[in-house]
């Protein structure tokens, strides 16, 4: 019997295909979610980091650009009708808040100083926002993949009892498959989940590194219009 037993469970395929085929409709849904939210995950993590690099070479280009001399209101006129970069738009956000300022007898309104670093700090809010777009869907699938992958375990273990309980039999070829299946969820959950995390941590970090230069750029040149609003 026991030699029976053997046979038939070395017959059945254990592939991932054929368990994702043998599969009840609830679980294939699962497993579908889970391998679209793991392709996902990979996607978002590659354009970021392409974002990212773009990121820093355009601050070191910019950073060039500001610290070579060249007075600023030329540079302003240079990129004020299309600031492409991120420094860029701070840079342009601060300036025109600074020509705003004056009067048309040249003179200064109160509070000028204020409003250019209100200016920038939104200007450098609305930068990280676009860093971190898409972090809260790696934050979202590593918290919940796992959870799902176990949603469809306890589904694929709940329909391997049904098969035992009809087919009346508990021998290997029959409680096996089932198993098989549900423990596949689980593991497709872990797949999405895990690079999720690490690449929520690592991008959300490089992000907070890149807004630390958009914030030191913007001190830096909070500090010259201070100077030139003193002299004023």
């Amino acid at each position: 019997m026991e030699t029976e037993v053997l046979a038939a469970a070395q017959e059945i395929d254990f592939s991932m295909w054929a368990l994702f085929l043998r599969a009840t409709f609830i679980v294939k849904v699962v497993m579908i979610m889970l391998i679209v939210a793991s392709v996902w995950v990979w996607a978002v993590y590659i354009q970021k980091l392409m974002q990212f690099r773009q990121a820093r070479a355009e601050t070191s280009v910019f950073d060039e650009a500001f610290w070579s001399g060249e007075p600023l209101d030329e540079l302003y006129a240079k990129i004020n009708g299309a600031p492409k970069t991120a420094n860029e738009r701070i840079f342009v956000s601060a300036m025109t808040e600074w020509e705003r300022s004056h009067r048309n007898d040249g003179g200064l309104i109160a509070g000028a100083q204020a409003r250019i670093d209100r200016a920038m700090d939104v200007a450098i809010a609305k930068e990280r926002g676009a860093l971190t777009s898409g972090l809260t869907f790696l934050a979202t699938t590593g918290s919940t993949g796992p959870f799902i992958g176990l949603f469809g375990t306890v589904w694929g273990i709940k329909h391997a009892f049904e098969e035992i309980a009809i087919q009346q039999n508990t021998n290997l070829a029959v409680v096996a498959p089932g198993i098989a299946e549900a423990l596949l969820a689980t593991g497709l959950g872990l797949l999405a989940a895990i690079p999720a995390v690490v690449f929520f941590n690592q991008l959300n970090r490089d992000a907070d590194k890149i807004t630390g230069e958009y914030e030191a750029f913007a001190d830096e040149f909070a500090t010259i219009l201070s100077r030139q609003l003193d002299a004023a």
